[in-house]
């Protein structure tokens, strides 16, 4: 397993929970506006390994609370579910970062007691999920079933979507509105460009434009909120 980046204190990532982050190597989407692009393709430097990050969870006990699993896409990794053991034998709590494309990964996770939180990327409506995946041969069937099996309330969760102008519309919100309608935790970010972004080009929304598509969001997610956005 390839642990490319660890972010030693985060107030933010776990919600609740003062935690650091782990970065693991490897995706399968390709998302267009993806900004952890040098974490695709397998190619990224190993930075830590099993044992220095597990080394450094033991010297923070008593500090830190959690560990955010992300990537990448950490499903992909075959060492995942030995190396949560290993973490939560520390005391810690844990938290993952999918995509959702791997669905009987997260489940056999969640069944194991191996998690305490859960945030899935909602990339875009349905019918625009396979553009913004940037994946050409795409599955709707498996997000839908992560979906789905987050909502039965198996473990703590969030749904999220990253607003892309040039990928997103009001359809998309619509459509994701009554697709997650229910009481779920739904966080609406903005896209922020910068040179890790793997494609160049996409704009950010304004802040009217986000409180336009949480006025569309909201009477289907009423916990449906606006995350990152100052004034």
């Amino acid at each position: 397993m390839k642990i490319c980046g660890l972010q030693k204190t985060t107030l933010l990532d776990f919600p609740g929970h003062v935690a650091a982050t782990i970065f693991l190597d490897r995706c399968n989407f390709r998302c267009p506006f993806c900004h952890n692009s040098g974490l695709l393709d397998g190619e990224a430097e190993t930075l830590f390994s099993q044992d220095e990050i597990l080394d450094f969870f033991k010297k923070r006990k008593g500090i830190l609370e959690g560990v955010c699993i992300t990537g990448g896409e950490p499903t992909l990794a075959p060492e995942l579910e030995p190396f949560i053991r290993k973490i939560r034998e520390l005391g810690y709590l844990v938290k993952l970062d999918t995509n959702g494309y791997r669905p009987e990964i997260l489940k056999n996770l969640v069944f194991s007691g191996l998690l305490d939180y859960v945030a899935m990327d909602i990339k875009a409506g349905r019918s625009n999920y396979s553009e913004a995946a940037g994946k050409e041969f795409f599955k709707i069937k498996y997000i839908e079933e992560s979906v789905s099996f987050l909502m039965s309330g198996k473990v703590p969760y969030e749904f999220r979507t990253t607003a892309v102008k040039g990928i997103h519309d009001l359809k998309d919100f619509s459509d994701i509105g009554r697709w997650l309608a229910g009481n779920s935790p739904y966080y609406l970010q903005n896209f922020e460009d910068s040179e890790q972004v793997l494609c160049s080009g996409f704009q950010s929304f304004s802040k009217e434009e986000l409180e336009e598509f949480l006025n569309v969001l909201r009477p289907f997610l009423p916990n449906a909120l606006l995350r990152g956005t100052e004034g």
